[in-house]
């Protein structure tokens, strides 16, 4: 009898600390236990990469019976504030968001802030003046994953690149922070020179469309190498290069960032030359996040995700083990 007043003494205590009001955003799991509710809003389903990073924290909300509140962006800023302002209405335990852009998010971060409701980042950074504003950020170092790119290039090419770039979405930090490493790494080699560079919105079609433009250009002939802010975009330029008459992989060599299972596709068939990883599983990690704060524990600020770097001497042997 004792066993059981403890345990239920230990249950209340653990609910009060969550300091969610009656009717919050508390469900019943299987088997009676109670269980947070997370807000968690996506900017959208603009790749491969995307889509796996949404099923990965799908599957281990649902694994750890978890209440999962789920908002598409469609990649909007004003969709992703409309979400987050409907995730505090709805009083839930835990807000995770992967931002747009970096900027503007402020205001809305406040208006969270006095719900007294935690909120994570995943994926991507925010720019604000206040870091209290955010309970921990989950993601890649995606300047580092620029370097990677600018590194590998530079060996490749023995530092001597006449570079086009595809840019992913303006103002987002994967976009401005891939950009700054990889300009950082080719900076000591002067014949080594980005000279053109276009936002391919981190999307398969606009890859596609920004790389027929630059090969319709009078100085077309000058580029050598393609760097795509993700792999996506990538593999729209191979598109664009093969009904060009071009050899992708051969006549301008390319190098991008993800690591998902097309572009080791598009490597074990000659066309893709290196992807930096840039890893989307990170749903163990959120929810490790997510139960460390309900439960009072200390969470480190920044959490990185362990990646590598792929060329095409690896792609066969690696393609089996890609889950995205």
């Amino acid at each position: 009898m004792k066993k059981f007043i403890v345990l239920g003494a230990t249950l209340l205590l653990a609910l009060s600390g969550c300091g969610k009001k009656e009717g919050g955003g508390e469900t019943a799991a299987p088997g009676g236990a109670k269980s947070a509710t997370v807000g968690f809003s996506q900017i959208g389903a603009e790749s491969a990469w995307r889509t796996a990073n949404t099923q990965s924290i799908k599957d281990e909300a649902q694994k750890r019976g978890i209440k999962l509140i789920f908002s598409d962006a469609q990649q909007k800023q004003e969709n992703q504030i409309k979400a987050l302002r409907s995730f505090i209405a709805q009083n839930v335990d835990v807000i995770a968001f992967s931002p747009v852009v970096e900027t503007g998010w402020e205001p809305v971060l406040q208006e969270i802030k006095q719900a007294g409701i935690p909120v994570i980042l995943t994926d991507r950074a925010v720019d604000v003046s206040d870091p209290s504003l955010y309970a921990t950020f989950i993601g890649s170092d995606f300047v580092e994953e620029g370097r990677r790119a600018g590194k590998w290039l530079a060996e490749k090419t023995g530092g001597k690149a006449q570079i086009a770039e595809l840019v992913g979405t303006p103002g987002s930090a994967p976009a401005v922070d891939r950009k700054k490493g990889f300009e950082e790494a080719i900076a000591k080699y002067p014949d080594m020179k980005i000279i053109k560079s276009q936002s391919g919105d981190f999307t398969r079609a606009k890859g596609k469309e920004v790389m027929e433009s630059f090969l319709k250009a009078p100085d077309a002939k000058q580029i050598t190498v393609l760097f795509a802010h993700n792999d996506d975009m990538a593999l729209g330029a191979i598109q664009a290069m093969e009904e060009a008459g071009l050899k992708p992989g051969v006549d301008i060599t390319i190098v991008s960032i993800d690591g998902v299972k097309g572009a080791f596709e598009a490597m074990a068939a000659g066309k893709l030359n290196c992807t930096v990883e840039c890893n989307p599983m990170i749903g163990p990690q959120l929810f490790d996040a997510v139960e460390g704060i309900i439960g009072k524990k200390d969470v480190p600020k920044r959490i990185v995700v362990q990646e590598g770097v792929f060329d095409q001497s690896k792609a066969a042997a690696e393609l089996p083990n890609r889950k995205y």
